[in-house]
């Protein structure tokens, strides 16, 4: 296999005094504004912490035990800490390349996942990787989100601030402490890893100076359910938890399973289990900085995951933000170099206090065709207004309609079908052609009034761009057989990792927000009503967040159907939908001329419908 040797160029040298070693040799030195690699990997040091967690959730008597595996520079200065806490390290592995932690014989790390260690230790970082509780060589029991993982965060932090008590072993009694720690703490990591990251922020712990969570879930409500309808697959977090347990959590943890059974019910409703796995409504007790990353075409995590997060963060909180046009992918796997050079300033900036500035470069960096990025100052950016357009007999305007639309849904419907015109389970509403481009920056929100011909009833909403475009197809990525060198191996530890390129294709229809919902739900989403047949109801929804450009001469289209089979289960009794035209519009955050409606029909022949992939 080819290796090809990455070498990444920062311009622009700082001057500054660093913070200061105990020792001849310093914790970090800088070359070219940025921390140089002045450790070998070669003599790091490597080893395991058993930390005390606080709970007993396994209810054996003794309060459980995270582990986490550390491996840092040998050097008497202090150092900043890397986290990746995660429940993957020994089943679904890290990354790409599905990479999973091994050890010696002594139970000693050697192999740490991804490139965080080979990267970052030479140039003055320790990388910790925690295994949640639950998983792995960890105690305790896996709760999806719930005070387990948080604790599973929070308790080595604490620990690497002195705060919390640290063993040697997993039951013995001899301590260890984090003297080699500056006590800076920066989490990272992709899906479940980084959800735990937003969780760890909302409490507002002292020591965590960023987070950068990939793809990750600010609401476990909103990875199960979407406004009352439920997501097919897991039905509650008790089968996607149990999926990772070790064999102590396996056989011990009954009565956490049970509880999250009982909290998840199958109606979608939004209960005491759902609100204490939602970060959103902690999020302004967030100090941390946040660079995060999301696929636009993320249907796993989908992106009001982080839409709903960065709204709620507070003001004050130096915020990064990058969209791409792929599904569930790490940012090493979809724009490297450039995420390595950002990744690695980010991280001295807030670690090791480096003045480089990076918080007041442009806020966001969003992906418009493959492999082709925009940058803006701030996000959403300056200009863009919430402006409510309206479906009616003339298409999608600012004017109300008028009479209604009728459509039944025969649970079967996909994205494909709806937009190609090959399914009616539907209603379409567009403008004309735009006469310059439009940006779609934010979360929208749909509100429909729409009467139902039985008493069960589920709704679809999307907006979409009409108009032919190159894009990422699939998951975005395609995996090469080259590779490149991101930081220094060292015996078990390889730094190569197989590069990628883009997957694309032509399309003439793309998907930009998408909402779900159970109409039972139209006045609470903890207590559903009765839907009484032929009655009206009216129901506001949420729409994904998105960046998105509508070139001049596209159209902006409006679809509202049923069930969408992809996405969301079928009511029990399928209905016909009246759609009350009156009573119905959608809030769209864009920046642009507001368009005009046009009643021409639209269909698709190829559609740019985003993808789902397991949680990793």
């Amino acid at each position: 296999m080819k290796r090809v040797r990455v070498v990444v160029a920062l311009a622009g040298a700082l001057t500054l005094t660093p913070i200061p070693a105990t020792a001849a040799t310093p914790a970090f030195t800088l070359s070219g504004g940025v921390s140089a690699p002045i450790h070998s990997m070669a003599d790091a040091v490597r080893e395991t912490v058993y930390v005390d967690s606080g709970l007993d959730l396994d209810g054996d008597g003794t309060r459980d035990r995270v582990t986490a595996d550390i491996i840092r520079p040998s050097t008497t200065g202090r150092v900043p800490v890397i986290m990746d806490a995660s429940p993957y390290y020994q089943s679904a592995g890290r990354g790409n390349e599905s990479e999973v932690k091994t050890y010696d014989s002594a139970g000693v790390p050697v192999k740490f996942p991804l490139f965080y260690d080979n990267y970052f230790v030479p140039r003055g970082y320790a990388v910790v990787l925690v295994d949640f509780l639950g998983t792995n060589r960890s105690r305790g029991c896996v709760d999806v989100g719930g005070q387990s993982e948080i604790a599973s965060g929070t308790a080595v932090i604490d620990w690497l601030n002195g705060r919390r008590t640290g063993y040697t072993t997993l039951t013995g009694t001899a301590t260890k402490t984090a003297s080699w720690s500056t006590g800076a703490v920066g989490m990272i990591g992709k899906s479940w890893d980084g959800s735990i990251a937003n969780g760890v922020a909302a409490t507002g712990i002292d020591g965590l100076k960023t987070i950068v969570p990939i793809a990750a879930i600010s609401s476990w409500y909103d990875w199960f359910r979407s406004d009352g309808v439920a997501y097919p697959g897991y039905s509650s977090p008790t089968g996607l938890g149990s999926r990772f347990e070790n064999a102590n959590a396996s056989s011990r943890c009954g009565a956490v399973r049970t509880q999250m059974t009982n909290g998840s019910p199958a109606n979608g409703d939004y209960t005491a289990m759902w609100q204490a796995r939602d970060f959103v409504r902690n999020a302004s007790r967030v100090k941390a900085s946040i660079f995060a990353i999301h696929g636009l075409n993320d249907l796993n995590v989908k992106t009001l995951q982080y839409g709903q997060f960065w709204d709620a963060v507070p003001a004050t909180v130096p915020k990064k933000l990058w969209f791409s046009q792929t599904a569930h992918v790490d940012p090493f796997d979809f724009r490297r170099g450039e995420w390595v050079a950002t990744l690695h300033r980010w991280f001295d900036r807030w670690l090791l206090n480096v003045p480089n500035g990076i918080e007041n470069e442009p806020q966001v960096s969003a992906e418009r065709a493959p492999n082709q990025w925009a940058d803006d100052q701030t996000w959403p950016p300056a200009g863009t207004v919430g402006t409510v357009l309206r479906p009616s007999s003339s298409g999608l305007g600012t004017s109300p309609g008028t009479g209604t639309a009728a459509f039944t849904d025969n649970g079967s419907a996909t994205p494909s079908s709806w937009l190609s015109g090959s399914n009616t389970g539907r209603v379409i509403y567009s403008t004309a052609p735009l006469t310059s481009d439009l940006r779609v920056a934010g979360t929208s929100s749909i509100t429909v009034t729409v009467s139902s011909s039985t008493p069960t009833a589920h709704l679809t909403a999307y907006l979409v761009d009409y108009g032919p475009a190159r894009v990422r197809t699939g998951e975005g990525i395609r995996t090469l057989t080259t590779e490149s060198c991101w930081g220094e191996s060292r015996a078990g530890d390889d730094a190569c990792y197989r590069n990628t390129e883009a997957t694309t294709g032509n399309v003439d229809a793309q998907i930009i927000a998408r909402g779900w919902a159970d109409l039972a739900n139209y006045a609470s989403l903890s207590t559903p009503r009765t839907i009484t047949p032929g009655t009206k109801y009216s129901m506001t929804f949420r729409l994904s967040t998105t960046d998105h450009v509508i070139p001049a001469g596209h159209r902006l289209g409006l679809l509202i159907g049923g069930t969408d089979s992809s996405a969301i289960v079928r009511p029990s009794q399928l209905p016909r939908l009246t759609v009350d035209l009156a009573g119905t519009s959608v809030r769209v955050p864009m920046r642009g001329s507001v368009p005009a409606a046009s009643a021409d029909p639209m269909t698709a022949t190829s559609v740019s419908a985003g993808t789902t992939s397991a949680l990793g």
